[in-house]
């Protein structure tokens, strides 16, 4: 074991280094969701209604954003593998294509998410909350905009070696987004009393600030001036493009088959009674702090498998993915022990106790198949770092939506086992994906060309 361990020390000091800002940026991101989360909840009229409404809201944007973010981060392994080669023109050559990419998945997702708004009722949600949910996803569909261009430059920065820039910045907007939630929520100063929607006003302007602030900082300063030196004609640009969008969308499409799976579980929530699917809003935002750490080990995962793969070593490769599948392990083990420990303390912010007691209860549930959710995640990431994509999204389908919605669905409904079935469904879909995803490194990496 102690030759084990110092044979993987390099590897794991290389990830958790790398890891630890892109953890630290991630979680900025989603904790811009959840303090909009938890100050909403402390609303002292309207709450459970502002909950449920958001829990719409964010579940149709992150459903459709999510092919757009995944696209655009696929870019970093690619980026990466060029350093280990040091070909610098084309790590330019990628972030330009990528910004190009942010455009284009702009105008495609936020059309599709517009579209979806305007039929929302086909997803037979409560009545009273269809008008706010609506208005709140009009604004975070425009700060999509920007968090696209955010994602295409991150990955230019991250892949390099650098992810603490883009987590300074995230971080700081993250401080400007509690601030803006405060005085929107409250009417603070001259700011007018918005109530859910200020938290949506609040999360685009912090978002534009995070795109602005990356990109002056990537072209203005002296810092990447090395790779920014390529002039690249059109017609190369469209084949980066193409080549992008076909490893990105596959990829896309596996983000999306998990996340359309949680947000059928927001819906089935809603059939049960307003009540579960705020307490499953409050649940789920515990869980995806954790997964996007999970996330972070991932994209260092990647990175470090790609720069493996630009380095022609199958041994770099399996210790990369390896160290970063043990790493996302023990990370969400650390996490389930707090979420078992604290469930009813963490599901207390909101101001109604039968929310509160249906929010403990999944929470502790969480805690459970988030360890699976760790184990899937850090596969795809390593998994999108040998650009293998097509059989991992098969793999996602048939896990949340051959065993996980039919499942949720079956215990909840058939069985009435209501909340606590519908999350045994995603806890056994999670379960199905870890133990498919990581075969499949291991199984992939043995047939690799290099």
């Amino acid at each position: 074991m102690k030759k084990l361990l110092q044979n993987y020390k390099p590897d794991i000091i290389a990830t958790y280094q790398l890891a630890l800002p892109i953890i630290a940026g991630q979680l900025g991101i989603m904790l811009m969701g959840f303090v909009d989360t938890v100050q909403v909840g402390r609303m002292d009229k309207g709450s459970v209604q502002a909950l449920a409404a958001s829990a719409d809201a964010n579940g149709i944007l992150i459903n459709i954003a999510i092919i757009g973010y995944i696209c655009l981060q696929i870019v970093s392994p690619m980026i990466s593998k060029a350093k280990a080669e040091n070909n610098y023109a084309e790590c330019h050559r990628l972030l330009k294509a990528n910004i190009l990419v942010s455009v284009l998945m702009s105008v495609v997702c936020c059309s599709i998410i517009v579209a979806i708004g305007l039929n929302i009722e086909i997803l037979r949600q409560p009545a009273e909350i269809k008008t706010l949910t609506q208005e709140y996803l009009w604004l975070m569909t425009l700060s999509t905009i920007p968090s696209f261009v955010f994602f295409a430059i991150k990955s230019f920065t991250d892949g390099l070696g650098y992810a603490q820039l883009s987590m300074k910045i995230t971080l700081s907007a993250l401080i400007m987004n509690v601030i803006l939630n405060y005085c929107f929520l409250n009417g603070i100063w001259f700011f007018p009393n918005w109530g859910l929607n200020g938290t949506g006003v609040a999360t685009l302007i912090s978002r534009i600030y995070m795109a602005l602030a990356l990109a002056y900082f990537t072209f203005r300063t002296d810092t990447f001036k090395q790779y920014l030196h390529d002039k690249t004609p059109i017609a190369y640009l469209g084949r980066l493009v193409n080549k992008i969008l076909k490893i990105g969308i596959p990829s896309g499409f596996q983000g999306f088959s998990e996340i359309a799976a949680f947000y059928g579980a927001v819906v089935m929530m809603g059939w049960i009674s307003i009540e579960h699917k705020a307490a499953h809003q409050i649940a789920i935002g515990y869980v995806s702090l954790t997964y996007m750490a999970a996330t972070g080990i991932a994209a260092a995962g990647g990175i470090r498998v790609g720069a493996g793969l630009g380095e022609r070593s199958r041994t770099a490769i399996f210790r990369a993915g390896t160290t970063a599948l043990v790493l996302g392990l023990l990370f969400m083990g650390i996490c389930t022990v707090f979420l078992l420990i604290f469930n009813v303390e963490f599901a207390s912010y909101v101001r109604d106790e039968r929310v509160i007691i249906l929010a403990a209860q999944l929470i502790i549930w969480g805690g459970f198949f988030q360890l699976f959710d760790g184990v899937q995640t850090v596969s795809l990431g390593i998994l999108r770092g040998i650009q293998d994509v097509n059989v991992p999204t098969l793999i996602t389908v048939f896990a949340y939506w051959g065993v996980g919605l039919p499942i949720s669905y079956i215990l909840g409904f058939h069985y009435d086992l209501k909340h606590i079935g519908i999350w045994i469904g995603l806890t056994l879909s999670l379960f199905a994906s870890a133990t498919l995803l990581s075969w499949r490194f291991y199984n992939k990496i043995k047939s690799i060309n290099l």
